[in-house]
């Protein structure tokens, strides 16, 4: 790793799904599995989502499926609720699309998963 590399996650992947990355400006994707390939000793990753001023860093990705809901958690304490199945699926190589909208220096600091009663 470079020196200003930090791992976020590490995921074991399985077929049929998608990563989901969201950003700390609220930008966010879906991404194909099969999008991402092996990585070999020696590598250095794989690139998920392109970083910018725009988006910020990432500081979600996770496999999810069409079922899946999560929450949005701001530092503000704004949360929002909304379904994977609505996010977009694109490629690794770009920045994602706006999934909450932010106040002035507002974050998006966490999200979760939403547990259904049985």
């Amino acid at each position: 790793m470079e020196a200003d590399d930090r791992v976020v996650v590490m995921e074991v992947l399985g077929d049929g799904a998608t990563i989901l990355t969201v950003t700390e400006n609220g930008y966010g994707k879906r991404t194909k599995t099969e999008e991402y390939r092996v990585q070999g000793r020696g590598g250095k990753g794989i690139l998920t989502i392109k970083t910018s001023q725009r988006n910020g860093p990432v500081v979600y990705a996770y496999q999810v499926t069409d079922q899946d809901q999560l929450m949005i958690i701001t530092g503000d304490g704004k949360i929002i609720r909304l379904r994977v199945a609505d996010i977009s699926v694109i490629g690794r190589n770009t920045q994602g699309v706006k999934l909450i909208d932010l106040g002035e220096g507002e974050k998006v600091v966490g999200i979760a998963k939403v547990m259904e009663e049985e």
